[in-house]
C-alpha cells in the first residue's frame, strides 16, 4: 500500500499520511505531486500522451509526473516519476526546481501541491522506455507546439506550466 504525506497550508509536513487516492484531505489539508520537464539542448521538450484507459484526461498530452510518496522529497519523486515514466535519468543534469503551484479541490477531499521542475538532457528517442501502463506515446515538441495542443484543449495543466516553455 503506497502513502502519501500530508502538508499543511504553507507546505510543511504534518506528521500524518493519507493511503494513495483516498481523497480525504480536509481544508488547509494538501498533498505532494511534482512534473518533471525534460528539455533537450536543441530547445525541444519531452512530452508524453496519456493512455486510453485513464479515468481522467485520457488520451490527452502531458509532461511526467505523479504523487510524492510518504517520506519522499520533492527532489526524488520527480527523479523516480521520470525515471519510471520515459526511462531518463535525470540526476546530474543541469535545471532543478522552478516553481510550486497548488490547487484545491475541497469537494473531492483532493488538494494539492505541485512542484515544478525542469532538466536539460541530450537523449535519442532510443533512449526512452516508456512506461505502457501510464503513456500511450511520446513526442518530442516545441514549445509552440504545446501551446498548440493546449489551444486544442487537450495539454494537461498547460494553464499551470506554461511558463517552464519560456526560456
Amino acid at each position: 500500500m503506497e502513502y502519501w504525506d500530508i502538508y499543511d497550508k504553507n507546505k510543511q509536513l504534518t506528521g500524518r499520511k493519507m493511503k494513495r487516492n483516498d481523497w480525504c484531505l480536509k481544508e488547509g489539508e494538501y498533498h505532494l505531486t511534482v512534473l518533471g520537464v525534460i528539455r533537450r539542448p536543441d530547445g525541444k521538450y519531452l512530452i508524453t500522451r496519456r493512455v486510453l484507459t485513464k479515468a481522467w484526461a485520457p488520451g490527452w498530452w502531458e509532461v511526467s509526473g505523479g504523487a510524492a510518496q510518504a517520506g519522499e522529497s520533492s527532489e526524488e519523486a520527480v527523479r523516480r516519476e521520470v525515471l519510471e515514466e520515459t526511462g531518463l535519468d535525470v540526476n546530474g543534469c543541469v535545471g532543478g526546481y522552478m516553481f510550486t503551484y497548488h490547487r484545491e479541490n475541497p469537494l473531492e477531499g483532493d488538494n494539492y501541491f505541485v512542484d515544478v521542475y525542469r532538466f536539460e538532457k541530450d537523449f535519442k528517442e532510443e533512449d526512452l522506455h516508456l512506461q505502457t501502463e501510464e503513456t500511450a506515446g511520446y513526442k518530442i515538441a516545441t514549445a509552440d507546439e504545446i501551446k498548440a495542443l493546449a489551444d486544442k484543449g487537450i495539454f494537461l495543466h498547460y494553464d499551470s506550466i506554461k511558463r517552464v516553455f519560456e526560456e
